[in-house]
């Protein structure tokens, strides 16, 4: 079973474009707050209390694909469903589901990865292995 989480966002005057539709930027921002509390709703402490555990500094952004299907408007509230699809042996998928009510409004897919600072080159970061424990939070 896929454990998915949900992100009530009340869109405002300010995330809309002059039409008055939400500026489609803004739904690829509240995806990336939907990833993180996704991690925080299954149990995983935020990434600056683990860095000095294990080194992790968080999930960042890989590739990003989204599908818009309708337009939302301040004063509406909407939520981010968030699950990840799919674990690979160093990124993930996360999967949002932009809604309405019972609307889907946009989908969009994350790949992402666990990354540490690289210990030769602390101005670099690299990726590393999905933690399991981790992985079994999230399950």
């Amino acid at each position: 079973m896929t454990r998915t989480t949900v992100l009530p966002i009340d869109v405002r005057f300010g995330d809309c474009d002059p039409a008055g539709i939400v500026f489609f930027p803004n739904f690829h921002r509240w995806m990336d707050a939907s990833s993180l509390h996704f991690f925080l709703q299954c149990g995983v402490p935020p990434w600056h209390e683990l860095t000095p555990v294990n080194g992790i500094i968080g999930t960042p952004l890989l590739e990003h694909q989204t599908r818009f299907v309708k337009a939302a408007t301040y004063g509406q509230t909407i939520e981010i469903h968030t699950s990840v699809i799919e674990w690979r042996d160093k990124v993930f998928v996360h999967r949002h589901l932009v809604r309405r009510g019972d609307e889907l409004l946009c989908e969009g897919t994350e790949t992402r990865a666990f990354c540490i600072r690289d210990p030769e080159d602390p101005a670099r970061i690299r990726a590393i292995r999905v933690p399991q424990e981790i992985r079994a939070l999230c399950e």
